[in-house]
This record gives structure tokens, sequence and C-alpha cells, in this order.
């Protein structure tokens, strides 16, 4: 080879290398591409919050979702796992895979004004974003179109996957879809939820559950109540009694443990004896062996009421989880991302909403919105606590779980007040500052192969050294996809009315005619709303 070509060669060479971005440099375009997109974190964001869908009939939301991720080229499979509202969204066809997960269900009971320092439902009993998992959604999607542009634009190799928690209030997915095989492919899973700060942390959080749920059926005879009861046989005596012994067992149980029950159907009216009736009951505990056993004791229980009532009884795993354990090596360089991005800046309009909304719940110490970085710490004592089934993808791939501030501190949670600030400045703001914490931590292990491998090192080395995962739910066992439908019969066709729509309104407030903030006077006890709110 002739010596004026070698060179030219190399010129090409150093030309390419010199014009290939550093990773510093793709944060700050990844961070960038973010704020160019604050309309879209803004509109899914109200979007979402203005469908208040609950779990398993998320129809509105999924639909939506979908629908953005095609125009941007990812390509969706829907249904997956045999749940209607569940998909997943893939772009790219090399390694690594980076998965992107959160949730999309809304509670029941917590319809609520935006902006609003006091409960004011949009239409009342009906359900809504109390938990502010709409936000969620405008942190990955935005974060995976971004980091999509970048991977086509600078030719950088893998995969994208985003997959929603469809039911989480439920507890009710996320292990079918490991049983499905839909996160076996992912090399890092990027999850998030909203929180009151920024932060994400690794191990087992303190305040954190496994659990299994579990509907306990009992069938009976019914019977004239009045004229002859001697010829019925309660299938409500069968729950009752069940309830009771489980209520005695619980002074031999564990501080730790918690469980509880709701009887979602104790018969039909007082003159019939009940044929049919069902107990639901969540069981948790620290760790897999410890809720197995919790169900083995709930299933001794059923059989002894089925025996002392005269009944018969089934049994449905409506879902579970296992405790959360998330990795070192993604939280560490969560944390520093989280470092590089920082904290939203709240106006005085967001404080005020804060801290008003705590006034009226009556919160002890009234917090403000955060203004730095929660430090990441080792894992401390376990508590015991609340459960998220994205546990069960935790003990599949190394994931950690970024909490980005969106709400307001001190909030009760599952509540109309953790609705309030949830299309708002407050959350707009927030979940802008996920995205960019998730673009970023996803360049970090697509551009530095060695992350995925220390991160893997800590998952089978420390995480999964002594305990392997076992799925709580049996081959047999299929998605409760019935859940929640009567609910959101009852109330689908008033909400539509107030489905935002982005392509008349600038905000969500703005269509509803919320004054921003709208809190109540306090000056010589005086109770009434400072702004009258009225909804079209």
């Amino acid at each position: 080879m002739k010596l004026r070509t070698i060179l030219f060669l190399f010129f090409l060479t150093s030309a390419a290398q010199a014009q290939k971005p550093t990773l510093e440099q793709l944060k700050k375009d990844a961070i960038a591409g973010v704020d160019t997109r604050s309309k879209m974190v803004q509109e899914i964001v109200d979007t979402v919050f203005s469908f208040g869908e609950l779990g398993f009939q998320e129809v509105e939301t999924s639909k939506y979702l979908t629908g953005i991720l095609e125009k941007n080229g990812f390509k969706v499979q829907r249904g997956v796992a045999g749940i209607p509202t569940a998909w997943v969204a893939t772009w790219g066809e090399s390694k690594p895979v980076i998965g992107f997960i959160t949730d999309i269900d809304g509670i029941p009971k917590a319809s609520q004004k935006p902006g609003v320092a006091y409960h004011d439902p949009i239409i009342e009993g009906a359900p809504g974003h109390g938990e502010g998992h709409n936000s969620g959604n405008a942190v990955n999607l935005v974060a995976a179109i971004v980091l999509k542009e970048l991977m086509t634009k600078h030719g950088i190799a893998g995969t994208i996957k985003i997959l929603p928690g469809v039911a989480e209030e439920l507890v009710a997915t996320k292990a079918f879809y490991v049983r499905a095989g839909l996160i076996k492919d992912i090399d890092i899973m990027l999850g998030c939820h909203v929180g009151r700060e920024l932060a994400t942390s690794f191990g087992q959080p303190a305040v954190n559950s496994g659990l299994v749920s579990v509907q306990f059926t009992f069938k009976g005879e019914a019977a004239h109540a009045a004229g002859a009861p001697w010829k019925g046989r309660s299938a409500l005596d069968g729950v009752e009694l069940m309830n009771v012994m489980w209520n005695y067992k619980r002074e031999h149980l564990r501080p730790e443990q918690r469980s509880h029950y709701v009887i979602t159907n104790g018969g039909d009216q007082p003159n019939v004896v009940p044929s049919e009736a069902t107990v639901w009951y969540f069981f948790r505990e620290q760790d897999f062996p410890r809720i197995k056993e919790l169900h083995e004791f709930g299933m001794t229980m059923a059989k002894a009421a089925a025996l002392a009532s005269g009944t018969t009884y089934t049994q449905k795993v409506v879902g579970s989880a296992w405790p959360n354990h998330f990795n070192k090596t993604v939280a560490e360089t969560q944390h520093k991302n989280m470092e590089l991005v920082g904290l939203p800046t709240w106006t005085e309009a967001d404080q005020t909403l804060a801290r008003e909304l705590q006034r009226e719940l009556g919160v002890a110490k009234v917090d403000p919105l955060p203004t730095k970085v929660k430090e990441l710490e080792a894992p401390k004592d376990w508590k015991g606590g609340g459960s998220d089934d994205v546990g069960d993808i935790s003990w599949v791939v190394p994931m950690t779980y970024l909490r980005y501030p969106a709400n307001i501190p001190n909030l009760p949670g599952h509540h109309w007040a953790d609705a309030v600030s949830m299309a708002t400045p407050i959350a707009h703001k927030g979940s802008a500052a996920g995205a960019k914490v998730q673009v970023t931590t996803a360049l970090d292990f697509l551009m530095r192969p060695e992350l995925v491998e220390q991160a893997w090192k800590y998952f089978r080395e420390v995480q999964t050294k002594d305990l392997q995962y076992k799925p709580l739910i049996s081959d047999s066992d299929q998605p409760a996809i019935d859940l929640n439908v009567e609910k959101m019969a009852r109330y689908r066709e008033g909400m539509k009315k107030y489905y935002y729509d982005p392509s008349k309104y600038g905000t969500y407030l703005e269509q509803l005619g919320i004054q921003y903030p709208t809190v109540l006077k306090k000056a010589a006890g005086d109770t009434k709303p400072s702004v009258p709110v009225q909804l079209p």
C-alpha cells in the first residue's frame, strides 16, 4: 500500500475518532434533549393523569403511550403475558439491552383537582392518580426517545425495551412478565417511581416487604334466613371464621409481618343465607420462605373454616411480589447522574402548594420541596412495609428504582392528597429531572460495558448467592384481568368529559380553569377557597 493511501486512511480514522463524542458530551446532549421535550413531558404527565384508570383497565393509558412510542420508531407488542393492557416496546437489535419500567395504574376514590390544596374531587368517588404513577410514563418514554435519537445519530450499539407496570397497586402482573420471558434478555433494568425527592438505593429497602395476594372464596347453600336458616350453609360464616382464626394467629406471628384483608363479597341481602362469599388477603413478610409460610397458614385456616361452616372453599392467587433488592453497581452509577442533573428549581407557587397541602392535612412538621439530592446509603435495618411487584424483576436482572421529585413531602400515600401535585409544574419539572437521570444512566451502561459486568457480578455473588428466585405464583395461576371492570364502568363515561386535550389547552390546569396554586384562606379562621374552582 502506498504511503499516500496509508496517510489518507490514518487521517480518516483520526477524523472519525475526533468526531465521536465523549460520554460526557453525550450526557450533555441527553440532558439538552430532555429540555427540548419539556412540552412532551408535560403533555404525557397531564394526559395520563386525566385518564385515572385502575389496574387491568388502563385501556386509554396503554393506547396513548404505545401510540407515542410507535410514532417515535418503537416496535410495540400488545397484550403480552395474557394481559390486555400490557405491552412491550422495543427498538434496536444488539447488546446490551437496557430496560425501562414504570407503573400506569391509579387508585380507587382518588379523583382530585390538581393544584388545589384541599379535597376537591373532579368526580366524587371516581378513581385517580393518588399515587402519581402518571408521571413515571413521562420519565421513561422521554428518556427512551432521547436515548434512541443519540444511539441512532452516533451509531451506539444496544437495544431499548420499555414495559408498563400494569395493575401495580394490585401487585398483580410482574411475576407473570417474568414467567412469560419478557425480562430474560434484558441486561440492565432501570425502573422509576414517583417520589418526594431525587433518590436511589441498593439492597433491600428498610420499609419494603414481599407478599402474596390471595382470594379465598367459600361456597355453601342458600336458604331463607328467617324461614329456614337451618337448611342453609353460610359461606359468609366460612369467611368470618377464617378471619377470626387469622386475627388470633397474629399474636404468634413475627412483628415484622404485615397481613390484612377485605371481604369483597359478603352475600347479597340479609334475608338470604349467603351461598358464596370471598375474602381477599395480603400476606407480607421479609423474604420468600416466610411469605410462603404465611400463605400456608392461610390455607390451613381456610380449610378449617370450611369444615366448621359446612362449606367448601377455593383460592385464587391474584398477585405476588418478592421483596425488592436493588443492584449496588446500578444504584451507584445512577446516583452520580442524579448529582449531575440536580433538583429542579421550585417557584414560590410550587412551595406554597406543598406547604398549604401539608397544613391542610395537619402534618406534624411541614417540609418544603427538596433542593438537594439524597445521599446514597447502605441498606438500613429492615422494618417492613409496602410491597411492589417490581421486586420479582429485581431478582431476575440487575435493576434499581429511581425516585424522582414529582410529589409533595409527608403525604399519606394512596390518597386524594397524593394526586394534588401530579398535573402541576411540580410533577412536570420533577418528571423531566427523572428523565435526565434515566437517559444518562442508560448511556453509562451502553458506553461502559465493564459496568454491565460489575452489575451482574454483584447480582450473582452477593444478591443471589444464597437465595434463588422462585415464583410465588404457580404455573396454573392466571392474571386477574377481570378486576376493576365494574368500578371503571361506573365512572369511565363521566371521566371522559375531563380527558386532557393538549390541542386546545396548554396544560390540564388551564383546561380545568384552576389557578395555580389554589389554597384555603387561613386569615381570621376563614376556610373558604381563596379562588373558586369551576369545572366546565
